[in-house]
């Protein structure tokens, strides 16, 4: 490669760029599910030992909900300036720090002898998950090839199954050998600084060879909007994350108490029907990325608010087969949403897709702490039935799409 094109000059002095890549980097993508896996694995588990922590530390709900603002406060509000830092000075290795924070948070929750220690260690690990988030989206935008959705599919899935293996493993190990068996779980974060050491050194010399005129380029996309257009355009997609995560909270957090409560299955039933909506979930992400690709973003938003009504509103009323079966393209088109709003907000902040990750991943996490949180206050008062006949229609907020404007995609360098 021509030497202008390397040395570390400013994006508008690069006179050379490395030519169009031809196709995803596949290794970067699968390096970065891995370590999305095992990252919210990692932060999946405080949740999941809640009721071993209650009974050891003779805790009351309150704290227990201190511990999840602990996590959720350091996760959700240090993204944005994560992203907001790395989108003015790439860091390739923040990546494998931030993994090694939630080791750190991990091993301290495994000896942690008070609240306090508890509560540090909270806040450690949901520290690591937003040092993580925002660099990884990046990164997976820059591995894409042009097939950004596809990118970010691959990259979130990954994050769905680490929350879906977390409570399995915990139950399997915590449960039966007690709190300092977490520290075998820092074995998973160890292997996720190695995984993402690596994808740092792919990233490094990506920058090197000039790939940050790539992250800048197209600092304005065709037909650009004002800026008012564009706060506007970004509180609708904020709007669209609050109905979708404050919906998935009922699932995540009470979905088991509720067919508990309403059908008498047992426990491990309720488990097993939870994954099968975890499992839609996964499946979901995995296919919204590229149907976006190949039919645009806004088509993929607009089938995840109508093609999921019809089925929110039937599942209150719903037998336990039909409520099972309802939870399948509840899963599926929900989450089909997430990688092509992130993937539109990408095009219409072109320069700032660390921002743009920061911002509606830990958006995304607050949603899901504040909607558990209140969404628990709405059962003890009206019952867990009800919860449901009231959030069927949560993800109606989704008209607002309607608002949203075409933005023509950057054109891959």
């Amino acid at each position: 490669m021509d030497a202008r094109a390397s040395g570390g000059g400013m994006p508008g002095e690069v006179r050379a760029s490395p030519p169009p890549p031809a196709g995803p980097a596949a290794a970067v993508l699968a390096g970065l599910s891995l370590s999305h896996l095992l990252n919210d694995l990692v932060q999946s588990l405080l949740p999941a030992i809640y009721p071993l922590l209650k009974q050891a530390y003779a805790l009351d709900f309150g704290q227990i909900g201190l511990l999840t603002l602990g996590f959720q406060l350091t996760s959700s509000l240090l993204q944005p300036m994560v992203g907001l830092l790395t989108d003015r000075h790439p860091l390739p290795f923040s990546l494998a720090c931030g993994m090694l924070v939630s080791l750190s948070g991990l091993l301290l929750l495994s000896q942690a002898s008070s609240f306090a220690v508890l509560l540090a260690a909270a806040a450690l690990v949901g520290t690591g998950s937003a040092i993580f988030h925002p660099e990884a989206s990046r990164v997976a935008r820059l591995a894409s090839g042009g097939r950004y959705g596809l990118a970010q599919s691959v990259f979130q899935v990954g994050g769905n199954a680490g929350t879906a293996l977390g409570p399995l493993l915990a139950a399997f190990i915590v449960v039966p050998h007690g709190q300092r068996s977490i520290a075998l779980f820092a074995l998973a974060a160890l292997a996720g600084f190695v995984v993402l050491s690596l994808v740092g050194r792919w990233y490094r010399d990506r920058l090197a060879r000039g790939a940050s005129r790539l992250r800048r380029s197209g600092a304005s996309p065709q037909g650009a909007l004002s800026r008012g257009r564009i706060v506007g355009t970004v509180a609708i997609l904020l709007g669209l994350i609050f109905s979708k995560y404050f919906y998935m909270a009922s699932f995540t957090s009470y979905y088991t108490f509720y067919l508990l409560h309403r059908f008498g299955v047992s426990v491990q039933e309720a488990q097993i029907y939870l994954f099968v909506f975890l499992g839609a979930v996964a499946a979901g992400t995995v296919l919204g990325g590229p149907i976006g690709d190949r039919f645009g973003r806004k088509v993929v938003i607009w089938i995840s608010i109508v093609g999921v009504l019809p089925f929110t509103v039937a599942l209150p009323h719903a037998n336990l087969l039909w409520t099972v079966l309802l939870t399948v393209p509840i899963g599926l088109t929900l989450a089909s949403a997430m990688p092509a709003i992130l993937v539109y907000a990408q095009e219409l902040l072109p320069g700032r897709v660390g921002l743009v990750g920061g911002l509606f991943f830990g958006f995304a996490f607050g949603m899901g702490g504040l909607g558990a949180a209140l969404l628990g206050e709405l059962a003890d008062r009206v019952g867990i039935e009800q919860v449901y006949a009231l959030c069927a229609f949560l993800p109606a907020i989704g008209l607002l799409a309607v608002f949203l404007p075409r933005i023509a995609p950057p054109r891959v360098a």
